[in-house]
């Protein structure tokens, strides 16, 4: 992951935010391991599966606004070739969302 310039990414101030929403999926992984473990009925874990999915995109958007608003106006600010590469990162990194 890129820093900018003060050193710090964009989702800094809201890390504890991620961190709490991370342990909380994680916590729905180890429910979801749990389950077919436990043998439960398939649609059932499908249905946490698709709840844990929706999560992770959750904090996948969050991320990608904070980085947009923070390391890409930033660098669009500063221009140069630097703004040209943290566009083109953050293109790459939508395409390979829209792709998951």
């Amino acid at each position: 992951m890129s820093e900018t310039t003060s050193g710090q990414h964009g989702y800094s101030a809201g890390k504890e935010d991620y961190l709490k929403r991370l342990r909380r999926i994680e916590g729905q992984i180890r429910g979801l391991q749990r389950m077919v473990e436990d043998d439960k009925y398939c649609i059932d874990i499908l249905t946490q599966v698709s709840a844990a999915t929706k999560a992770l995109q959750s904090v996948s958007l969050g991320l990608m606004d904070e980085h947009l608003q923070h390391c890409v106006s930033q660098a669009i600010a500063e221009g140069g070739t630097t703004a040209e590469d943290k566009i083109r990162e953050a293109s790459d990194a939508i395409a390979r969302l829209v792709r998951s």
